[in-house]
């Protein structure tokens, strides 16, 4: 039985650094390794990931996105119609133009689909808890796409994903997930057109038999934000999009715009960020409970669960760890006050 405000990670997990070593070497040698060394290698790392989010206390797990390259960059070698482009940029401080780049060449395809089906197959094989399953967004996986001479704009390229990834989230739906969260962490950095966002979403999430959870934050490709950090442009239309519950990151931002949690109506959710994984330093559980205390000014606890802002897969595993064993504890602190 889950319990009152659940605990739980967005969705990645932090790399082990022998695991991280491991990918490098097979991208570097991809010959040098057989199909069932990398099968050991990902088991063992997606095992890790669930003992580590078990052992802090979380209430439901991932599988720590181990199969994924940062967050969604992974994903374009399942899309036919796509070459990728040279980087421009290979040295300096890091940053968003680093990121992976691709044109389109041809209309976008997923004949294998995008291999989150396998990705829960596999967190199975490891677990019986309450677990859920992340999936990109089309919106954010257009965001790293250019359009070539096969598509108008960003908007044309989101159309052409979004039935993709439709289909993705109703396959998770049967093979027996009844807990996913969409990301679309775009969608709060490009806030100009919150009507047209409303409806992509709807569409993207017609037909899934499962809670849907929607996160949205402001960019964490290594640890750095991308966006205007303000959630307010989007407000009150977010309240009304076609999901269970919204993720949004608080934080990194010393909680600025909680109070906005009181424009999001009965029955949706919240579940709200309150350990900053861009900062290495470990907040106390007694610092978790303030902002959850603070939170609950704005909404029932029987509405809410609690996260870090975003994924742990920036952080360094030493330090993601300590930082959800400090968020759970500070959870039950209050749970406690609450008598739950």
């Amino acid at each position: 039985m889950t319990p009152i405000i659940p605990a739980t990670v967005i969705g990645s997990w932090s790399f082990p650094g022998w695991y991280a070593k491991f990918c490098a070497d097979v991208a570097r040698h991809p010959d040098s390794f057989g199909t069932d060394d990398r099968a050991e290698a990902l088991g063992d790392a997606v095992r890790l990931a669930i003992d580590d989010q078990l052992r802090a206390g979380a209430d439901i797990v991932t599988d720590g996105e181990m199969q994924r390259v940062d967050f969604n960059l992974g994903f374009y070698d399942f899309l036919e119609g796509l070459k990728p482009l040279p980087s421009a940029r290979h040295w300096g401080a890091p940053a968003h133009d680093q990121r992976s780049r691709y044109v389109c060449v041809a209309p976008l395809a997923a004949p294998r689909g995008l291999g989150l089906v396998e990705e829960y197959r596999r967190l199975r094989q490891f677990t019986n808890a309450a677990v859920k399953v992340p999936v990109p967004g089309p919106f954010t996986l257009a965001g790293c796409i250019q359009v070539g001479e096969v598509y108008r704009n960003r908007e044309a390229v989101t159309a052409a994903l979004l039935p993709i990834v439709n289909y993705e989230m109703k396959k998770l739906a049967e093979a027996g997930v009844d807990f996913i969260q969409l990301d679309e962490p775009s969608f709060a950095c490009h806030p100009q057109h919150p009507e047209q966002f409303l409806d992509i979403i709807e569409r993207t999430v017609a037909g899934v038999k499962a809670k849907i959870s929607m996160h949205m934050c402001f960019g964490n490709y290594r640890g750095r934000a991308v966006g205007w950090r303000s959630y307010a442009p989007l407000f009150p239309h977010l309240a009304k999009a076609k999901v269970q519950q919204l993720a949004l990151e608080f934080a990194n931002r010393e909680m600025a715009e909680i109070e906005l949690v009181k424009q999001i109506s009965a029955p949706m959710e919240v579940a709200v960020g309150l350990v900053d994984v861009k900062n290495t330093w470990i907040e106390p559980p007694e610092l978790v409970a303030q902002r959850l205390r603070q939170t609950l000014r704005y909404i029932e606890p029987e509405r809410l669960h609690v996260t870090p802002d975003c994924g742990f897969s920036q952080t360094a595993r030493f330090i993601a760890q300590k930082k959800l064993v400090s968020m759970v504890e500070g959870v039950k602190i209050v749970r406690r006050e609450l008598g739950k």
